[in-house]
């Protein structure tokens, strides 16, 4: 289960609605922001413990793993029906009773199951070397107009990292090596299971035979710890939905000095009152007019970019499309910018006007302009 209770953490109930979830979140984040409590880290720490519980508990998919399994429901590489299947198979076994003395090595029911994340995950058999961290997902809400842009901000997780105090070792600092008392320098330990017997990898070395001295008390002989950790993002121009942005080496830390694994955020962009978007091309409506639409008339229109202004050709149609090339999605890398579609929308006046203007009208444009409207 959670060593975290992420309920807890924004004050709301276990079946709190996502709007509860996001009003407790947003009450608290403006209380705690760093901004708001310049140099205080307890606050700072507050407020990253808000951010991680709020990106779990803000989408349907995190918060249901975390309910069903806590933390390790959210491991990269978490299998969900494979740990499902582990726990009827471990109910089952301790159903059967009686003697037997049936032995499985742990590993290769590793290979069976897949590796369970948090509730079942098969340790290196005899891997002394590296090895690289887990990969990392999450999310983030991104507003329109800043995925079209780009621009950089800060997303705070909560992830493992190399122990700063013995560099990742697992080791303190000056202490020798030992053998493990655990397994006695084999890697490997058997545990009784009803009936059966099984053989799984040590945890306590890790299938190394070997202790790394005395463990480093900030680690507690790990190499990593894990807290929430604020990281630097740069959204690029032209973010779109459902890709996935990779942040290399921002996914949990290395074992045994190995690489990071990396960070992938997936954007959830945010619909706009007036833009709308096909690709890198966007495309608004821009009301004009019947004085405008009839002579003519060059007028503003505001684009991500900044106002532009945009020729009206004399006699434009409602529902008539400019093209202004360029003035869509930004440029990225090789990419081309995308093009701006008007579509132009005649205003009609609302207020009555009077019978001398309506007859006015009626003279000059006083043409059929039903005569082709035929079944």
């Amino acid at each position: 289960m959670a060593n975290s209770d992420y309920y807890k953490t924004l004050g709301v109930a276990r079946g709190a609605s996502q709007e509860d979830i996001r009003k407790a979140y947003r009450k608290l984040a403006r209380k705690f922001h760093p901004d708001i409590n310049p140099g205080n880290k307890d606050a700072e720490n507050r407020f990253k413990e808000l951010s991680v519980a709020y990106d779990v508990l803000s989408d349907e998919k995190k918060r249901k793993l975390y309910d069903e399994f806590g933390e390790a429901g959210l491991a990269s590489g978490f299998d969900a029906d494979k740990a499902r299947s582990y726990q009827r198979w471990q109910e089952q076994s301790a159903q059967a009773g009686g003697g037997g003395g049936f032995e499985f090595n742990v590993d290769d029911l590793g290979d069976l199951f897949g590796g369970l994340g948090g509730i079942f995950r098969r340790g290196p058999k005899t891997q002394r070397g590296p090895m690289r961290g887990q990969d990392i997902e999450s999310s983030m809400d991104i507003d329109f107009l800043d995925a079209v842009r780009g621009f950089q901000t800060a997303i705070t997780l909560q992830r493992s990292i190399s122990c700063d105090v013995c560099h990742g070792s697992g080791a303190k600092p000056g202490s020798a090596p030992t053998t493990c008392p655990e397994c006695n320098g084999t890697g490997f330990k058997s545990v009784a299971q009803g009936p059966m017997q099984f053989r799984q990898t040590c945890p306590r070395c890790n299938g190394k035979g070997q202790l790394p001295g005395d463990p480093c008390a900030a680690c507690r002989g790990t190499g990593r710890v894990a807290r929430p950790d604020t990281i630097r993002v740069n959204i690029p121009p032209g973010a779109e939905p459902g890709k996935r942005i990779r942040l290399r080496g921002k996914g949990e830390a290395g074992v045994r000095g190995g690489p990071a694994g990396d960070l992938f955020i997936t954007p959830r962009i945010q619909p706009h009152p007036i833009l709308s978007r096909s690709g890198r091309d966007l495309s608004m409506d821009l009301p004009i007019t019947v004085g405008e639409a009839v002579r003519g008339a060059n007028v503003e229109v505001p684009t991500p970019g900044g106002a532009i202004s945009v020729k009206v050709p004399a006699g434009a149609q409602s529902g008539q499309q400019l093209r202004i090339r360029g003035k869509g999605v930004a440029a990225h890398g090789q990419t081309p910018a995308g093009d701006l579609y008007l579509r132009l929308m005649v205003r009609v006046p609302k207020e009555k006007l009077g019978d001398d203007v309506v007859e006015k009208i009626d003279e000059a444009y006083g043409e059929d302009v039903r005569k082709d409207l035929r079944l």
